[in-house]
Order: structure tokens, then C-alpha cells, then sequence
């Protein structure tokens, strides 16, 4: 499944090399702080064991990572891997102290592991950016292990029409948000549109169905405003 906004030639690759300095403030402010709350939602949702390895793709800086590793008292093996050379930078300088973390330059579409590598898969607000939501997922199938665990964590559709009203409101100031503290208003406006277009829960649901996935299942977040998609390789 194609991505119109995302196969523009360079577009999000374009929006990462603008914000990837201030990606972490910017997430901050954006979401009031909520998306650490999610991303622990996530980790504990998968509820990992120890000797395990995580593939986090569109990692940004590591924030699954290290709730992975913190989760697990440092006992597994995580690869990050992003499209964007600076934020992978940023990752390593945050992550430092962790010395089981693998940092790739790939991306989710082309993965650069052999098949049946890692037993968890990890996406967050990742998917959306990807050019092909098949291929992207196919790929993830791809590289888990029989019995690994797909999760995705990333912005879907509210359920509540007076949540949904607010919400878009809100929408409409974040890139005025990100002219102030990136420098730069278009990368959040991208941002807004891709969320806006993204599919919904049950159609993602399906997209997992098709690419060989089962026991597909999701919960929603804030009302619908994220929610974590789970699908197993069995």
C-alpha cells in the first residue's frame, strides 16, 4: 500500500534533516509529555524476557531501546535502525552507557538483517512515514522470529467526536509550534497531514492479516489519538 505524501521525492527525509536536533523537545511540547507514557504502555504490553533481541526501526534516538533495556536490567540485545544518519548520532551520545545496542543507517522498507533474526519488532511513529505500508510490514514479518512479536505504536484515529473537535484544533497550532522552537513550520505541517492520512485501527489491523500476521489485535491510547497495534509470526 502506497503512501502519497511519503513517496514525494526527499519529503520526509527532508523533514527529518531539519528537525532530528530537536526531535526529543520537539515530542515534548508536542505531546505534553504523554508519548513517554505510550512508549511505557508499549514495553509493557510486550512484557519483554531476558536474552531476547528487539529490532526498533525508525528508532529516532532510542527511547524503545531504553525502555527495553531498563525493562530487562540491561540483559537483551536491541538493533536500532533509522533512515536519518543525525538522530542515530544523537542516539548513540544518549544511549552511551548501554553497550548491547546496535546503530544501523536503513530503512524500514529494506531492512539489512537476514531472516528470522529478532524475536521483537518495534515501530514508533514510524509507519507512517514509511512509502509502503506492505513492504514495510512483509519486511517485518520478514525478519522475526517463528513466535516474535510485532508492535507498533503510532497516531490513529479518535473515537470521540469532542476529542476528535479539540484535537484538530490543536492540530492546526503545532507548526507554528515547530517555527518556534525548530526555526521551521513545514516539517510540522507534514507532520499534521500524515496523520490525517494515515489509515485507521481496523485497516491496519487488516494490513497486518495480509502480511501473514495473527492474532492481530490493538488498544487505544488517549482516546484513540495513538494506538499500539500487536500481531504475531506463528
Amino acid at each position: 500500500m502506497q503512501q502519497y505524501l511519503q513517496n514525494k521525492k526527499g519529503l520526509v527525509q527532508g523533514v527529518f534533516d531539519k528537525v532530528f536536533d530537536k526531535y526529543d523537545l520537539m515530542n515534548d511540547f508536542m505531546s505534553f509529555g504523554i508519548h513517554r507514557v505510550w512508549k511505557n504502555d508499549l514495553m509493557f504490553w510486550m512484557n519483554p524476557g531476558t536474552n531476547k533481541i528487539l529490532l526498533d526501526v525508525a528508532c529516532g534516538t532510542g527511547d524503545l531501546a531504553k525502555l527495553f533495556h531498563d525493562k530487562t536490567k540491561n540483559l537483551n540485545n536491541t538493533i536500532c535502525i533509522d533512515p536519518n544518519e543525525g538522530m542515530i548520532n544523537i542516539g548513540k551520545k544518549k544511549l552511551r552507557k548501554y553497550k548491547n545496542i546496535k546503530w544501523i543507517i536503513g530503512s524500514a522498507e529494506n531492512l539489512p538483517l537476514e531472516n528470522e533474526t529478532c524475536d521483537y519488532y518495534t515501530i514508533s511513529f514510524g509507519l507512517r512515514n514509511t512509502r509502503n505500508l506492505d513492504k514495510t510490514l512483509s519486511e517485518a514479518y520478514r525478519v522475526l522470529k517463528p513466535g516474535g512479536r510485532f508492535l507498533c505504536l503510532e497516531f490513529s484515529k479518535i473515537q470521540n467526536s469532542n476529542l476528535d473537535f479539540a484535537y484538530k484544533n490543536y492540530s492546526k497550532l503545532i507548526p507554528y509550534l515547530g517555527k518556534f522552537i525548530v526555526g521551521d513550520k513545514k516539517p510540522y505541517e507534514y507532520l499534521v497531514k500524515s496523520i490525517e492520512n494515515f489509515i485507521n485501527q481496523e485497516e491496519l489491523i487488516e494490513l497486518l492479516k495480509n502480511n501473514n500476521f495473527q492474532n492481530c489485535s490493538y488498544r487505544n491510547l488517549s482516546g484513540g489519538i495513538v494506538a499500539i497495534h500487536s500481531g504475531w509470526k506463528l
